[in-house]
């Protein structure tokens, strides 16, 4: 088990390389699954923006000090009063898990002297939120022939009752649509970063304070 107990060691996880955001569910999953007190804690965060590219760096897909332009990418946090926040990333070379300040410091950089054009938002969303809301037909990684841009999970598509596919209101970085709360860079460094109890309580808030989408 990984430090915390929360989640599997890097190895166990269940993974498809370019499904981030399905990795992420199925890690929420497993924590719901084991009736884990811990699933209060972890919060999923979606990186994009209007232009979808975004820069990430310390990528298993990078070269060097280069970063990775992703049109979207799917991370899980963890948040907690009695140590830093922790972020999962299957698709990174940091630690799994990492310290938020390591991450932020090696994969996320700072907007502040890059293209406005490739500037980071983060939609935080509760990870019990994420697992009753979040739909996939993962019709986004077909080519117009109908073939695959990259081989999918072995598990069928992820529904719910209601829907079969929603990943765009996760991906937008329009606080007036989806679910969960939309920050700038700074603006998520700085709250979550401040320390540990105030993150804690401030994940707390934007959780109770998550939309439906329209």
């Amino acid at each position: 088990m990984s430090l915390h107990g929360t989640i599997p060691n890097r190895d166990s996880c269940v993974y498809t390389s370019c499904y981030c955001e399905e990795n992420v569910w199925k890690m929420c999953e497993f924590v719901r699954l084991e009736g884990n007190e811990s699933l209060k804690e972890l919060f999923v965060v979606f990186i994009s923006n209007e232009n979808r590219m975004v820069p990430l760096w310390k990528q298993k897909s990078g070269r060097g000090d280069q970063p990775v332009i992703w049109d979207y990418h799917v991370v899980l946090l963890q948040v907690t009063s009695q140590s830093d926040p922790l972020v999962f990333d299957l698709d990174s070379e940091l630690s799994f898990p990492c310290s938020l300040q390591v991450y932020a410091a090696g994969a996320l950089g700072s907007d502040r002297n890059i293209n406005p054009a490739y500037h980071r938002k983060l939609r935080v969303i509760a990870a019990d939120s994420f697992l009753s809301h979040f739909a996939s037909d993962r019709s986004h990684m077909k080519n117009p022939d109908g073939s695959w841009k990259m081989p999918p999970p072995l598990y069928p598509p992820i529904h719910t009752a209601d829907c079969r596919m929603n990943l765009d209101y996760f991906i937008s970085m329009d606080p007036a649509v989806g679910w969960g709360r939309v920050f700038s860079l700074d603006q998520f460094l700085q709250r979550y970063l401040n320390n540990s109890s105030s993150s804690a309580s401030a994940a707390s808030s934007s959780s109770s304070s998550s939309s439906s989408a329209s």
